[in-house]
């Protein structure tokens, strides 16, 4: 039999797989906005989780005295989704996805905190690594600008946003049913994000492909992948689950690679290894 901890790193896995075309996804649904792209695809995901928890006779609604933590909880979700959509508009696929993962950090002293679930500190120097690697990914890029660096301060702002998120998933674990917690939160998520939304509607941005990108991103990366990660963060510690999934990095840019020519130079092949290194040595 599968241990809890080898079916969490396998959940984790196949997440990187799913999430990895969110970048692409995100491209081909320009030029709506990143409000848009992201309540659609939240709102997508929401409808998906939730008709899958009512044909499994899961609820749909969380307690009454949960409720506020609840709502909290799709506020850091749909932040999370709002400030990577927008970072990915401003910055590369590279920097973006490599700053986003800068999470394991906050992730770990969130854990500490929140859930009173330090790392053991043999473990510590992975982390660093693979840190380590996501900055030299990202920190030296030769066509830096302006516009660059509000990118990666919303892919910065993200990843604190990821950390809480996934804390929050983990928090959960013992007290509602996967996907009644997942579609609460992705739903929650939804109504935060749709006020700015409307704000930015583009209807002449519309076209099918447009519709498309955001139906698959809710479908595949939200719906099937973030589901995957939080069964994972069921079962494995949150900072290992994030590391694992870093991954998303290595698979977003050589997509990027193969549909938008974004090459990444041997700086970025050279932190891509570190951060593996440093994965391999907290799995």
């Amino acid at each position: 039999m599968i241990k809890d901890e080898h079916k969490g790193i396998i959940y984790a896995i196949l997440a990187v797989f799913v999430f990895s075309t969110t970048a692409v996804l995100t491209r081909w649904a320009e030029p709506l906005s990143a409000y848009e792209i992201a309540t659609g695809r939240l709102g997508v995901a929401t409808l998906i989780v939730m008709i899958v928890a009512r044909l499994s006779g899961q609820p749909l609604v969380p307690s009454r005295k949960d409720l506020l933590s609840f709502i909290a909880f799709g506020l850091v979700t749909a932040l999370h989704f709002l400030l990577y959509i927008a970072s990915l508009s401003l910055t590369t696929i590279a920097h973006a996805l490599s700053l986003i993962y800068t999470a394991p950090i906050f992730i770990t002293i969130a854990s500490a905190w929140f859930l009173n679930e330090p790392i053991p500190r043999s473990k510590w120097l992975g982390v660093i690594l693979s840190v380590v690697g996501i900055a030299i990914l990202a920190g030296f890029e030769p066509q830096f600008n302006s516009r660059m660096l509000m990118g990666d301060i919303l892919a910065v702002g993200s990843a604190v946003m990821y950390a809480l998120y996934s804390v929050a998933g983990r928090s959960q674990k013992a007290r509602y049913p996967l996907l009644t917690y997942a579609g609460i939160v992705y739903g929650l998520g939804t109504l935060w994000a749709l006020p700015v939304a409307i704000i930015n509607f583009q209807p002449a941005g519309y076209g099918w492909r447009q519709i498309g990108s955001i139906i698959v991103l809710g479908a595949l990366p939200l719906a099937l992948g973030h589901t995957l990660y939080n069964a994972a963060l069921r079962l494995v510690h949150a900072t290992y689950i994030n590391i694992i999934s870093a991954q998303e990095v290595t698979l977003g840019v050589i997509l990027g690679v193969l549909f938008f020519q974004e090459v990444p130079d041997l700086n970025t092949i050279l932190g891509m290894l570190v951060m593996l290194v440093g994965i391999v040595m907290v799995v």
